[in-house]
């Protein structure tokens, strides 16, 4: 039997867009002829898997049917949700439709996560298959590439062949988080493996009420054109609830799948910048560099809100003290060690530490060593242009 493939495709990535009521939902942004979201959809195809299934929103109909037929993909479901109710409902509902037989393993997507080297993690899969029950979860974990306080991490103990989970830290701060690397802990990727009786059992278990109306809103659904239209009042009354707290934190038959591969949930600028910095050769253009007594820029690549920079600061020079009304500004510090002054603070910043510049702060960086600076820079914002400047200090005499 194949692989049901599910994405959850309902979240809206508002974390990327902290002052803006219209955004992007993260996993539909282009970043130069590709998206989160086609990326899930490529990933599910192969031998592997059975056609996928989407569980969203009817805001996102129209974009995933778009990038469904870009990607020649002709045979599919979609689950709409009528309301928000977080992944718990999301993920009952969907394994509750016709379409998955009762003992079919599926595997649980996110549409907004970056995953690399998919051999080995479709490998991962095809061992780990005869390995699921009626009861249990697999979550997967990924190895920690630094200590981040953006991922919640996992601790296992090994059981035979099996990696028992044990505990789930729900992002740590900093120091903790080195700690849990220390003892061996992984990323939680927010990915689950099961079969579609354990989750039946495990709600009618665990979270009975939000069952009984999830099987009440699929029964009752309308079934139109490969779309399942939810009922509703019966989804109305399902409480709203992740499914790791519906779920993993009630039952103790949760096992890992630890994976060393590239991995991001791209949720913030600094995690997008780095990406762009890994591969900003691919987006590089001579017509897009432009010279200033103080350095250079190169416009990387843009998208709709939003731009990318790489920043080239001279040793001993600065840029001028300015803010601007309509954009916000997200650095991460590739090389060299700026001074950087944001409204009356003042400090000292590292390569791979990032820096927030909230729209209509006064800021300026200096590069007081003997070495350049640069830093990836990702605007935000209604204008991107540079005639949104008002300078109020400069060594080059630029103050009008």
């Amino acid at each position: 039997m194949k692989i049901r493939p599910v994405i959850l495709c309902g979240g809206a990535g508002t974390r990327l867009w902290p002052n803006k009521k219209k955004h992007i939902a993260k996993q539909f942004i282009d970043f130069g002829g590709w998206n989160l979201f086609e990326k899930s959809l490529i990933r599910c195809k192969g031998p592997l898997f059975d056609y996928p299934i989407i569980s969203t929103n009817i805001k996102y109909l129209k974009q995933i049917r778009k990038f469904l037929r870009k990607n020649k993909i002709n045979k599919y479901r979609i689950v709409l949700e009528p309301s928000k109710k977080n992944t718990g409902p999301a993920i009952l509902s969907t394994a509750l439709i016709d379409d998955i037989a009762l003992k079919q393993p599926m595997m649980i997507f996110t549409a907004d996560h970056l995953i690399e080297k998919l051999n080995i993690f479709n490998k991962a899969i095809k061992k780990n298959v005869k390995n699921l029950t009626d009861k249990n979860i697999f979550v997967f974990g990924i190895k920690p590439k630094n200590p981040s306080s953006e991922y919640g991490y996992f601790l296992t103990k090994k059981k035979g062949k099996i990696n028992k989970l044990t505990k789930f830290i729900e992002k740590p701060k900093l120091t903790k988080a080195k700690q849990i690397i220390k003892s061996k802990g992984y990323w939680n990727s927010g990915m689950f493996y099961l079969r579609k009786d354990s989750i039946i059992n495990n709600f009618k278990k665990y979270r009975p009420s939000m069952y009984k109306n999830c099987l009440k809103s699929v029964e009752n659904a309308k079934k139109i054109n490969k779309v399942y239209y939810l009922n509703k009042k019966s989804f109305s009354k399902a409480t709203t609830k992740s499914f790791d707290y519906a779920i993993l934190e009630k039952t103790r038959d949760i096992n890992a799948i630890k994976l060393d591969i590239p991995w991001s949930d791209l949720g913030s600028w600094r995690e997008i910048s780095k990406i762009f910095n890994r591969d900003k050769a691919k987006y590089f253009n001579k017509k897009n560099v432009f010279y200033r007594p103080w350095g250079r820029y190169v416009n990387l690549f843009n998208g709709k809100g939003f731009l990318v920079k790489e920043l080239y600061v001279k040793s001993k020079s600065s840029i001028s003290l300015q803010k601007h009304h309509y954009r916000s500004e997200h650095w991460l510090i590739t090389q060299g060690k700026p001074l950087i002054t944001i409204n009356k603070d003042k400090f000292l910043k590292k390569v791979n530490e990032s820096v927030f510049i909230p729209q209509g702060a006064i800021h300026r960086i200096e590069n007081p060593i003997n070495k350049p600076v640069k830093i990836l820079e990702i605007q935000t914002g209604a204008i991107l242009k540079e005639t949104d400047i008002v300078r109020y200090q400069d060594i080059y005499g630029r103050v009008k």
